[in-house]
């Protein structure tokens, strides 16, 4: 039965979860907690620079002024954020102890070309996110969150975030009257029967002063694309108005669509003793919260430590990473590139082993949830590696390399988790089983950086209500607090060559 503190940091991970129905609005509750722990955002754009004599702590718009102790963060596409916080002592040449999570999750995305209209029913058409478990994505109260390009009365595009709190729109099932079919078997064709409704054809008339009056969106004043109608003629009228409303604007100045559908249903607390988590988007929203919620309750706490810590919580892992935004990009090589040339003794100095050293004296926690075992399905599990919830961190291993874990990265761990005293598991797949992956073999090849893949224990992996346990949650950023304090002092005792 989970003690009250922990039951404190579980309402407080649900909070995390409610807040981000997007990457873009999980960045952006992100970004606010940063800035009330005290972090300073900076940007890619400006000159990274040490502070020195009577620069201390300045900066201006094209510079930024770094120093030891400080805590700072900068976000890429607003679906990526990357935290860090200076040592106290460090050099450059130390390590960089990383934590990494993703800020994205299996879900359904309007297309570029959403109208669709049947039978008297106005729909959304929708393209699948990820590798989602699609059928539970009918008959559930859906609505519309993301990052809407909108144009201002001076002419300027906006990037604006929207979120629609109330149900608007739902994918029925057919009826067992009407296919006793589905007794044997839920089927459904994604392109012709995942399709949301939003509205009976009624309303396609009480928008149409709306689609009549946006024939081009610029046509005026030479803005308009060829070939690319207004967002009233490639979406349904009624809900562009919706999102229109939402943002304070005019039908007529919203651009561009990139959002996706979520249940309005809340993440809560769940089980006769409140033990569990009911939720959404828990892969990877559990990770992703307590990475961010571990580097900023240890951030005040490095004064003396020797190197930097730091969290990667990247977009775009569902589908392979291979984004601007993502865990294959040159993100993490560029931004340990800048810190290590920030932090040269002398700012002159040529040191082209500087990186190198930095990222062999490295260490990345690769966290994304792990499949916990089921109860009414436990042939599925390894009977010798079977992992419960609220047993704690799970350790992931594959022979074949899906996951980066190895001997010296389990050995760092298991002595961070002494030292934080919380409970390990380990997980290996069954051999006639395939077995997922995870950013941490994209990192660890693509940088170099030692890594270990782990997460904490979930069931109905992708689903649109996941499981989960609440006692991982708080032994998991206490582990995770521990490996960001101590992480040169227990690096220096294993060797690695």
């Amino acid at each position: 039965m989970p003690t009250s503190e922990q039951l404190d940091r579980a309402r407080d991970f649900l909070a995390f979860v409610n807040a981000g129905p997007s990457p873009f609005h999980v960045v952006q509750e992100s970004c606010r907690r940063l800035k009330d722990a005290g972090f300073v955002q900076i940007w890619e754009s400006e000159a990274w620079v040490r502070a020195t004599g009577n620069a201390k702590g300045k900066g201006t718009s094209k510079i930024r002024v770094l120093e030891n102790g400080g805590k700072y963060f900068f976000t890429r596409n607003q679906s990526t954020v990357v935290a860090f916080v200076v040592g106290g002592k460090y050099e450059t040449g130390g390590g960089v102890a990383i934590v990494g999570a993703h800020t994205d999750s299996p879900c359904l995305k309007i297309k570029p070309v959403s109208k669709k209209e049947a039978n008297g029913c106005l729909q959304v058409s929708v393209e699948p996110y990820g590798g989602g478990l699609w059928h539970t994505w009918f008959d559930r109260d859906l609505s519309i969150a993301g990052r809407v390009v909108v144009r201002t009365k001076n002419g300027k595009l906006e990037h604006q975030l929207v979120r629609i709190e109330r149900p608007i729109l739902r994918i029925p099932c057919l009826a067992i009257h009407l296919d006793p079919s589905v007794r044997d078997g839920f089927k459904f064709n994604k392109q012709d029967q995942l399709l949301p409704i939003l509205a009976t054809s009624a309303a396609k008339s009480l928008s149409a002063e709306i689609e009549n009056t946006q024939e081009g969106n610029g046509d005026d004043d030479g803005l308009a694309v060829v070939g690319i109608p207004a967002a009233t003629k490639r979406h349904h009228p009624v809900l562009v108005e919706a999102i229109a409303k939402e943002l304070s604007t005019d039908p007529t100045y919203v651009e561009q669509l990139e959002v996706c559908l979520f249940d309005v249903q809340p993440a809560c607390l769940g089980g006769v003793q409140e033990e569990f988590l009911y939720g959404a988007r828990f892969d990877n929203l559990g990770m992703s919260y307590c990475s961010l919620t571990s580097i900023i309750e240890a951030s005040n706490d490095l004064k003396d430590s020797p190197h930097i810590a730091m969290i990667n919580l990247y977009d775009n892992e569902e589908v392979g990473s291979r984004s601007m935004m993502g865990a294959d990009s040159t993100l993490l090589q560029t931004a340990l590139d800048r810190l290590v040339g920030v932090f040269m003794k002398d700012p002159h100095q040529h040191d082209p082993d500087a990186v190198a050293r930095t990222i062999h004296s490295s260490f990345c926690i690769s966290a994304d949830m792990a499949h916990a075992i089921h109860p009414n399905y436990p042939s599925k599990h390894e009977e010798n590696h079977r992992i419960y919830m609220n047993k704690g961190l799970v350790i992931k291993e594959n022979a074949n390399m899906r996951y980066a874990t190895d001997s010296p990265g389990i050995t760092l761990l298991k002595e961070m988790a002494k030292r934080a005293k919380t409970p390990l598991q380990e997980f290996v797949v069954r051999n006639d089983s395939p077995c997922g992956s995870t950013i941490g073999p994209i990192i660890s090849a693509k940088v170099g950086i030692r890594t270990i893949d782990v997460g904490n224990p979930q069931l109905a992996m992708h689903s649109i209500r996941e499981m989960a346990g609440v006692e991982d949650v708080s032994t998991s950023v206490e582990l995770f607090k521990e490996f960001f304090r101590s992480y040169s002092t227990v690096n220096a005792t294993i060797a690695v060559d």
